[in-house]
């Protein structure tokens, strides 16, 4: 089991040497998440919740995702970095190309994004981009993405997407795997088609599990369960190194945590989330493999 820390609503300043202290601990990764605006009054109910009220209050900072992470890369040596998750359709597929296979050679392949289709119609409009075709779009980009990462000329002719024969350089120093987040049938259809594994939402451990099987259904279906996939999950009801390796024996790969949450729940102060930092690598990551 891998260990990968959420930066979830932590203040930017802290993100770095937050970063250092992962990686001087054990842990694994750290993931971000991705907002570039919060509507005031949003007009899209937040589908993760039952009262369709977003989890993170106003004014909660979302940094930008490749900025940060190519801060964290600089400061490390060994920590990989996700996304948890960027939204790929409100973006076109050559910047985000072109910013991954840099993180890729600046940080020496320690990138592994998990992008989302995104649930914000609000986040969509102010952007200038369509929301109800995010899905196919996503395909797409996708596909356009791996063919620029070779650093060969290349051609697309989609549907959303056409272009003559073109290149993009740098490429990757290593092939950049693309995790598929989301709870919906498509999200996981999606995963199993295209993706080199899945991202769970923070959710009961019954139904990760349960979503593991039946993208692993999708796999077989599609031809591709021999190759390898990888599961972040973040478990709403595990919290124990039985429990952790009980949930990697059933397909889970990478396991998100925010340990200050379990030893100073709510805290902003660098010094107790380092210290929690080292405290979970000592009574859970050391005893969980």
């Amino acid at each position: 089991m891998k260990f990968v820390l959420s930066l979830f609503m932590t203040p930017t300043p802290n993100i770095v040497p937050l970063a250092i202290t992962a990686e001087q601990t054990g842990w694994a990764a750290a993931t971000l998440s991705d907002h570039i605006i919060n509507a005031e009054t949003p007009k899209t109910p937040y589908p993760y919740t039952a009262d369709g009220k977003r989890r993170w209050p106003e004014f909660t900072e979302f940094p930008d995702q490749f900025v940060t992470i190519a801060a964290m890369a600089a400061v490390t040596k060994r920590l990989c970095f996700s996304t948890n998750a960027f939204v790929l359709p409100m973006r076109d597929p050559f910047s985000v190309a072109k910013t991954l296979a840099t993180l890729s050679v600046i940080s020496g392949g320690r990138i592994m994004p998990s992008i989302g289709v995104g649930w914000s119609r609000d986040e969509f409009t102010i952007l200038g981009r369509d929301f109800t075709n995010r899905g196919k779009r996503c395909d797409e980009m996708i596909e356009i993405m791996r063919r620029l990462w070779t650093g060969e000329y290349v051609q697309f002719k989609g549907q959303y997407y056409q272009f003559d024969r073109l290149e993009m350089n740098p490429k990757p120093v290593a092939p950049i795997p693309l995790w598929v987040g989301g709870m919906s049938d498509a999200a996981h259809r999606r995963a199993a088609r295209l993706g080199d594994g899945w991202l769970s939402d923070w959710q009961p451990s019954a139904e990760i599990v349960a979503t593991i099987e039946k993208i692993r259904g999708y796999r077989r279906a599609y031809g591709r369960e021999h190759l390898p996939f990888d599961v972040m999950a973040t478990p709403a009801d595990v919290f124990d190194p039985a429990g952790y390796r009980r949930l990697e024996a059933q397909g889970v790969t990478h396991l998100i945590a925010q340990p200050w949450q379990i030893y100073y729940p709510g805290t902003a102060e660098l010094a107790k989330q380092q210290e929690s930092l080292r405290r979970f690598a000592d009574e859970v990551i050391a005893h969980s493999s």
